[in-house]
């Protein structure tokens, strides 16, 4: 699982989520991270198994590229979104955790 802590863009990147008291915004399995790659939503540059950070800007983009490829409605976008949702209440982005 991927597990997605919710953090200010301007926060230090911490080593662990419970060092920060992260507030958890939820997961990916590897199965829809692997379908959002392969649907152009999640870049290859990001790895299921490594740390990796999504700041407000890059949410906004991948949010745009969801809406031109008129993926909205798409089952794994929806998980996807279910994340960004939670990230955008809070006026923060996401750093998630591989396990």
């Amino acid at each position: 699982m991927l597990d997605f802590y919710i953090i200010k863009d301007d926060q230090a990147k911490p080593n662990a989520p419970k060092q920060a008291e992260l507030e958890f915004a939820g997961g990916l399995d590897d199965k829809t991270f692997d379908n959002l790659q392969n649907k152009g939503i999640i870049d290859r540059r990001f790895d299921f198994y490594s740390d990796f950070r999504l700041d407000t800007a890059l949410i906004r983009q991948i949010r745009q590229t969801i809406s031109r490829k008129q993926l909205q409605y798409d089952v794994d976008v929806k998980k996807l979104n279910q994340l960004f949702d939670i990230a955008d209440k809070r006026q923060c982005g996401l750093i998630a955790y591989g396990d």
